[in-house]
């Protein structure tokens, strides 16, 4: 089947006006603006990436939006209210996956509904099994993660995640550190799974070719700090096969972003603060 083009409107589910992101750093006493004034839109079941050069906000603006960081301006809605701190309505799928090496791969994917409480064991157990086998892994239930390939490791931290039956999934470069073929590959199952989950993504990367293959629209971020420069909407077809990369719409799309973050480089750098978060 193929699905309507990413261009058509969907209800906003995450909402950022003006959102401002600050550091205090000690050994200059003086506070140090990580993102500025970002506005931007996620709709209701959409898939969204933020792209720009390195250092640029991207990942500090994700940590604001699970609550893991304070806002310092503007403000943050899901669904219509404020978010005030991290919440079982966003599940983060970080670059690591973090899994407990003693448990096996059904332990590791239910250890976040145990810590939330809310399902019953067996509901856990039953939807758990079911997870697992949605990302394809079906029959690795009690393998442990040291027995798991890097992208086998992510696919349970994806399902661990999607159980929880979040509102919004948050990706933080998932695939940054698999080899190239693996990380493709990763590429295609994350949309199989999407397709059946719908669930409103926001997906941060450096990768451009990532972005526009798995998003409905790439955020173009300015250098720090962050601002939203550009908004990209990817109208190819749904479901996506890796070919597409191959497809002239797409090398388009990706020539148009590559120039966008060159003329953020081109720019005369501010002075490079070492140790800041991306």
């Amino acid at each position: 089947m193929v699905l309507p083009f990413a261009g058509m409107r969907r209800p906003a589910k995450l909402v950022a006006t003006g959102v401002v992101v600050e550091y205090w750093l000690a050994r200059s006493e003086s506070i140090f603006t990580a993102v500025d004034g970002v506005d931007l839109e996620v709709g209701d079941g959409e898939f969204v990436a933020i792209v720009g050069p390195s250092g640029c906000g991207k990942t500090t603006f994700l940590n604001a939006v699970d609550g893991l960081l304070p806002i310092a301006g503007g403000s943050l809605t899901l669904n219509g209210n404020e978010l005030m701190g991290p919440g079982r309505d966003r599940a983060m799928v970080f670059q690591q996956p973090g899994l407990l090496p003693w448990r096996t791969v059904l332990g590791n994917v239910l250890f976040g509904v145990e810590a939330q409480g809310t399902m019953t064991k067996a509901e856990a157990l039953e939807r758990a099994k079911q997870q697992i086998e949605i990302v394809g892994l079906q029959g690795f239930e009690n393998t442990y993660p040291l027995e798991l390939s890097g992208g086998m490791q992510q696919h349970v931290n994806l399902a661990r995640a999607l159980l929880t039956d979040p509102d919004m999934l948050l990706l933080d470069e998932p695939f940054a550190s698999l080899d190239a073929q693996t990380r493709e590959l990763m590429q295609l199952e994350l949309l199989k799974i999407w397709n059946r989950s719908r669930k409103t993504a926001l997906f941060i990367t450096h990768d451009i070719k990532e972005a526009i293959y798995l998003a409905d629209r790439v955020i173009v971020f300015t250098k720090r700090p962050g601002r939203v420069k550009e908004e990209i909407r990817v109208d190819l077809e749904r479901p996506r096969q890796l070919r597409v990369k191959r497809d002239p719409r797409f090398l388009s799309y990706e020539d148009r972003i590559w120039e966008s973050i060159q003329e953020e480089l081109a720019t005369k750098p501010e002075r490079l603060l070492a140790g800041m978060p991306a």
